[in-house]
């Protein structure tokens, strides 16, 4: 690799580590733990996506890459994988049950919008939505799950949405989740990016200005969040219309794809940190 990149790199890398280091910091994970999670994440990034060509990945090949040894290599690839943990699951099945309650006609108004449900019911009510975008979690656990978010109101046996997105609220390990799955589609579509001819790359930019007046910042963020609210639903809208049905036996699986887009805001009032 050329020492350009190699530098270019490094800088990147200690870019992206100083936010996490202080999420791990302040959540007590000490740098024993984020080694051994780093060195776990090498080897099985190395047997996944670097065999040789045709040949059958090897721990020895995988010890040379890593620079780790055959024996460390050899435990590490071991390990059991860890399943999607609840935390991760809650927060997508809750993306999908407000995405119903947006796009499902089952629960709008006369004027297509989000209903305010019934509690209970086979029918158009907040345990059919449940049942129907969540799997197998109880309309009970996914009202607390809701509810604690803020996204929803709960009176006379009635449930009505009152946010259009899930954003976890007084549950930190929630909160964290994001960290794991919404970074790591960003930094895996850069790296698509970085190796995909000009024909296949994916969309990926941002605005950004170093001079915005301070007393302008309230009112950009309030039009950035009504905006990017209303596009993604739309985006969430288009993106349901053409889903498959999981529970079609008749539905093939493999003529689907994940996808995602986001949007985030961001600013940097420290000198500091915008020098780093």
């Amino acid at each position: 690799m050329p020492k350009d990149i190699q530098q270019t790199l490094s800088r990147s890398v200690l870019a992206i580590l100083k936010p996490l280091v202080r999420i791990l910091l302040r959540n007590g994970i000490a740098y024993g733990s984020f080694a051994e999670l780093a060195k776990k994440v090498y080897v099985d990034v190395a047997f996944e996506d670097f065999a040789p060509d045709g040949k059958k990945q090897s721990i020895s090949h995988v010890s040379a890459m890593t620079g780790l040894t055959r024996k460390e290599a050899k435990r590490l690839h071991e390990l059991e994988h860890t399943d999607q943990n609840d935390s991760e699951q809650r927060y997508n099945r809750a993306i999908r049950v407000i995405s119903g309650w947006l796009n499902d006609a089952e629960f709008h108004d006369k004027r297509g919008k989000p209903a305010t449900l019934p509690l209970e019911g086979e029918k158009a009510s907040f345990a059919a939505l449940v049942k129907k975008y969540s799997g197998d979690i109880t309309p009970r656990a996914m009202l607390t799950v809701l509810d604690t978010a803020h996204s929803v109101e709960t009176s006379d046996n009635k449930v009505r949405l009152v946010a259009h997105a899930y954003i976890p609220g007084n549950d930190p390990v929630d909160k964290i989740t994001i960290l794991g799955t919404d970074t790591a589609e960003l930094i895996a579509t850069i790296d698509h990016n970085l190796v995909r001819p000009d024909n296949e790359l994916r969309f990926q930019r941002k605005v950004s200005n170093r001079y915005v007046r301070v007393d302008a910042i309230p009112r950009f963020q309030a039009l950035a969040a009504k905006r990017s609210q209303a596009l993604l639903e739309k985006f969430d809208a288009w993106l349901t219309e053409y889903e498959i049905d999981p529970d079609d036996p008749d539905a093939d699986a493999d003529e689907s794809r994940y996808v995602s887009i986001g949007i985030y805001y961001y600013e940097n009032s420290s000198k500091n940190e915008e020098q780093s």
